[in-house]
């Protein structure tokens, strides 16, 4: 029965997938054609079923000479021609073009009319013949006007700039979304589940997300994959996320696309299968690297919650205070702080938003006093252009030519894009070369990168994939995101290197993690810290599903704190355990000695010592864990889930003491206590009488060593007796000495404060 509900949710998914109705919804570039599919299925959503060209025969009012409109679409020639409804020409064929009050129409238009329905002549003269008939039926008109209204409303919602006026868009999208608007409703069901601007409503979400699902929508699609990945307000099922991210992908959703990929390099619900997870990241990565600014974009900042709770502040409060301390540094004229903040301001990070204005204003200020390094950010700024810079390849050349002049790597490499591109200048390969190489020679990341790119292509040059190789792995260790793209590729198609999967999926991965959707990260660690822990949950498990570690970590970390109502009391333990291990596989040294806690202590599973022994050995070799060095020589003592051995025991200790200088302390009372408990064992296993069978006390202290023995413990007592008495005789003195006031001290007596 299962298997056949399966094979129905499977034609069903099919069929809303062919149905043409397939807007990608992954954050990808939207295109005119995308929104005119958009346009129709919001049409089919409102009406309930597709409009056809003749529903009912309708006889109207003739079209007056007033209330023209224009129309949002035109005829295209070739099509069928529309056959009239009511008028006096009704049944007749469009006529088109037709002339109306000296224009010609070359499709229906409302023009004349009043209420806004479409017609046509059906003779070219209309003015002279007054033949005419309607284009649609009143209800077809009423649909098409909904449609453009919602649309109307959808575009100025858009507009609407969310940092300071959200809400204010967001209830716009609801308007847009109960008029039918299918984009809008996408935004209004994301927006729901995800807590953002709008309160949390994930049972209202999936509703909204189920019909979208029939309408072939690939970001509804990609929602619900997730909401049965996570359980997230339904029953969780791996088969169906996997159906439903499959058919998500295929619709071009590169959040899908990303967690398919994570899923087959992990072994998620499917077979581990390393080129299907390359053919997955390689797609999102090549639209992360399209979109790749010459500026860089923004910055991702990553903030793990565990390490906020072992050291309240560092992530947010010191981060604040440094940049306050910089604009102090930089209004009294500190070159160097200028130009660290316009570069903050330019690419956002540190707690700083995005903010061009003032990376312009900080690097102005910072070029003035002749900085090269600002001229070059100015340079970039111009070549790519803002709201604040124009676009303009001059002002940019100008730039970039003055830094140069200083000896700037940044302008150098400026140069370089210049004649490499031809912006501005005459594209000139070799010019570009010597720029770049000065640039490169400076460690400038974008001079070896151009660098690469230029062997890698063979531009000027002879093809030379090792040094393509050798410029793009110097750049990627910069963190450059095409430079990791150019490698994957290099990797992946076995380009200049030995073909290597493994290698290639992991540098993919790396770009696709530094698309716009990570933004996301710092957007969850607000509504964290502002107290919308739920909203936070939401946020991260979207992004685990995608495989971002981190949010596997804070995930988990939420879970095992109990702190969200999302999910019951008794699934916060496996849920827990579950992210963990996710984090842990990918490299995470803590997650991998939380999951060695969490089956040491029976949390979220049963109690197992040799599975945590087997992972706390993991963190020892692999990532040479202190804190797992230790719990195994702790192991090791105690003989739990291992072999009891104190040699092994001492041996861990000290390789714990030896990795990390804050062990040293719980490792010196852990060896203490292994000595103490060595000699206690020892005592214990001792048998006195045979001890003593072995000791000759007359040949080793003489006949009567007894009487020895006797008279030193007799002495000692005599002067224990002795001093007792002393002490005692002193203190009666003391109280009878004559001739001393109350209020003075007695000698020999120290006064009390």
């Amino acid at each position: 029965m299962q298997k056949v509900m399966n094979t129905a949710l499977l034609f069903a998914l099919l069929f809303a997938v062919s149905r043409g109705v397939t807007a990608d919804l992954s954050d990808a570039p939207e295109t005119e054609n995308k929104k005119q599919n958009d346009l129709l299925a919001a049409a089919a959503i409102v009406a309930g079923s597709s409009v056809s060209s003749r529903s009912s025969e309708e006889h109207g009012e003739a079209p007056s000479h007033s209330g023209a409109r224009n129309l949002p679409s035109q005829h295209v020639p070739g099509e069928q021609v529309p056959v009239t409804l009511g008028g006096t020409g009704d049944g007749d064929p469009c006529r088109f073009p037709f002339l109306f009050l000296g224009r010609e129409y070359s499709d229906c238009t409302a023009d004349g009319r009043s209420d806004g329905r479409l017609w046509c002549a059906t003779t070219y003269d209309y003015d002279s013949d007054k033949k005419w008939g309607f284009c649609e039926t009143q209800e077809q008109a009423e649909q098409r006007l909904r449609v453009a209204k919602a649309e109307e409303v959808y575009q100025e919602a858009l507009k609407i700039d969310r940092s300071s006026q959200g809400n204010e868009g967001y209830e716009m999208l609801v308007t847009a979304a109960h008029m039918g608007h299918t984009k809008a409703t996408e935004k209004v069901a994301s927006t729901m589940l995800l807590g953002e601007y709008l309160a949390q409503n994930i049972s209202q979400a999936k509703v909204m997300f189920e019909k979208l699902v029939l309408e072939g929508s690939p970001k509804a699609q990609m929602a619900l994959g997730f909401m049965y990945a996570a359980g997230l307000g339904v029953n969780s099922s791996q088969s169906k996320a996997l159906v439903y991210y499959t058919f998500a992908a295929l619709g071009g959703n590169l959040a899908a696309h990303m967690a398919l990929g994570y899923r087959y390099w992990a072994g998620i619900g499917v077979s581990q299968s390393c080129e299907s997870a390359l053919t997955h990241y390689s797609v999102v990565s090549k639209h992360v690297a399209s979109e790749v600014s010459l500026t860089g974009g923004r910055a991702v900042q990553r903030i793990r919650l565990l390490d906020e709770l072992d050291q309240p502040g560092t992530s947010s409060g010191m981060e604040e205070d440094l940049v306050q301390y910089y604009e102090y540094l930089a209004e009294k004229g500190d070159v160097q702080a200028q130009v660290g903040l316009g570069q903050v301001h330019l690419h956002g990070g540190r707690g700083v938003e995005q903010n061009h204005e003032r990376a312009f204003k900080y690097f102005s200020q910072a070029a003035r006093a002749g900085n090269g390094h600002a001229m070059a950010f100015l340079g970039k700024m111009y070549t790519e252009g803002s709201s604040v810079t124009p676009q303009n390849n001059e002002t940019a050349l100008r730039y970039f030519k003055k830094a140069a002049e200083l000896g700037d790597p940044v302008g150098q490499s400026g140069l370089g894009m210049a004649y490499l591109h031809g912006r501005g200048v005459p594209v000139d390969f070799d010019v570009a070369l010597q720029y770049f190489q000065k640039a490169a020679e400076q460690g400038c990341v974008d001079g070896q990168l151009q660098l690469g790119t230029m062997y890698y292509n063979g531009l000027g040059m002879e093809q030379d994939y090792k040094q393509a190789l050798k410029y793009f792995t110097s750049a990627s260790q910069a963190g450059h995101t095409l430079a990791f793209h150019s490698l994957a590729e290099m990797h992946a198609t076995g380009t200049g290197v030995m073909r290597s999967c493994h290698t290639a999926v992991e540098l993919f991965k790396n770009v696709c993690e530094r698309g716009r959707w990570a933004n996301r990260l710092m957007v969850a660690y607000r509504n964290f810290k502002e107290g919308n822990v739920d909203a936070a949950v939401a946020q991260y498990l979207l992004l685990a599903e995608q495989g971002y570690e981190i949010a596997q970590s804070n995930a988990a970390f939420i879970f095992e704190q109990r702190q969200t109502k999302l999910f019951p009391e008794s699934e916060m333990s496996p849920r827990a355990l579950l992210y963990w291990s996710r984090a842990a596989n990918q490299g995470y040294t803590v997650a991998r000695i939380k999951v060695g806690d969490y089956h040491y202590y029976g949390s979220g599973t049963e109690t197992d010592y040799e599975t945590a022994a087997r992972h706390y050995r993991l963190a020892s070799e692999q990532q040479h864990s202190a804190q797992a060095m230790f719990n195994l020589g702790y192991m090791h003592e105690a003989g739990l889930g291992v072999k009891q051995d104190v040699y092994l025991a001492k041996r861990f200790y000290d390789m714990a003491g030896e990795a990390s200088a804050d062990a040293q302390v719980p490792v010196y009372l852990a060896l203490s206590k292994l000595t103490l408990l060595n000699h206690l064992n020892y005592l214990q296993g001792l048998d006195v009488k045979e001890l003593l069978s072995w000791v000759e006390l007359d040949e080793l202290l003489g006949p009567e060593w007894d009487l020895y023995i006797m008279t030193v413990l007799a002495l000692l007592l005599g002067t224990i007796i002795a001093y007792r008495q002393g002490q005692h005789l002193a203190g009666m003195r003391l109280a009878v000495q004559p001739g001393v006031p109350p209020d003075q001290p007695q000698e020999g007596v120290r006064r009390q404060p």
